[in-house]
């Protein structure tokens, strides 16, 4: 007899697959969200699509598969406006990706699914898809949202990039040149620029954090890179690789073995 595994991938399961999963106390899907836009000379432009994809896709080989998780497709194309002076970025309006969110969320909440993780790897929409988390939340309050940033929180960055590259490697910078070397090196090009973090900022403000500006990368980098890139390599890559994935499988299993939110 041949009995079928049931995949991680939502799109993969069967209707009464995924009525059997949604009906669990615990029943999560996890959406990735990257973008498509330029990264400078040498890295391609679904960067933080392929980082979101692959990270996800190895923390889902570590979680036991009668776990009620699974993911969605990676949403590729992201609000990327600041990009725009570049070939090649392709930049979704903060609207349409708010929409988008709502009507799948209503959706899979209508189904039955108690979570839903908004895996993002964009440092661009951050903001919106928190917003856009409250307004699902409004019009299925019974779902519960996660609007997270893969890069966040992830304990050891620090130990693996120098205080410059977390300040101000804001872009295809050392960190996302030498993760893309580990995950897909013939995507990667011999370019390695460093640009966007000479110019002399008030004290106390920033171009993200505390007191930001709403930069745009023209006015910042005539390449498209925002830090330094030099000195990437697929060592360094690797490394970032195994933190991102145990970071993400440890909070994801934390959550799984938890009925929170739900039980508040």
């Amino acid at each position: 007899m041949n009995f079928k595994s049931i995949p991680s991938e939502f799109e993969y399961l069967s209707w009464p697959e995924v009525k059997n999963i949604s009906k669990d106390i615990r029943s999560t899907i996890i959406w990735p969200f990257g973008a498509v836009e330029q990264h400078g000379p040498h890295l391609p432009l679904a960067t933080d699509s392929i980082f979101v994809d692959e990270i996800i896709c190895e923390v889902f080989k570590l979680i036991p598969s009668d776990t009620p998780i699974k993911k969605l497709p990676t949403q590729y194309i992201g609000f990327s406006p600041e990009h725009k002076g570049f070939d090649g970025t392709i930049s979704l309006s903060s609207n349409l990706i708010t929409l988008l969110i709502k009507e799948v969320g209503v959706q899979l909440a209508d189904m039955g699914f108690k979570r839903l993780i908004l895996i993002n790897a964009h440092g661009g929409q951050i903001s919106l898809l928190n917003t856009a988390a409250r307004e699902l939340r409004s019009v299925a309050p019974k779902l519960s949202i996660f609007p997270c940033f893969l890069w966040k929180g992830v304990d050891g960055l620090s130990e693996l990039l120098t205080k410059n590259e977390i300040e101000n490697g804001l872009h295809a910078s050392l960190a996302e040149t030498s993760l893309m070397m580990a995950l897909k090196s013939k995507l990667v090009g011999d370019e390695r620029p460093c640009e966007g973090i000479k110019m002399q900022i008030p004290e106390g403000w920033s171009l993200e954090g505390n007191a930001p500006t709403a930069w745009f990368t023209e006015d910042l980098s005539k390449s498209g890179v925002i830090g330094d890139s030099k000195g990437s390599n697929k060592e360094l890559g690797n490394s970032l690789k195994s933190l991102l994935v145990n970071h993400w499988f440890k909070l994801i299993m934390n959550l799984m073995k938890s009925d929170w939110p739900n039980s508040m």
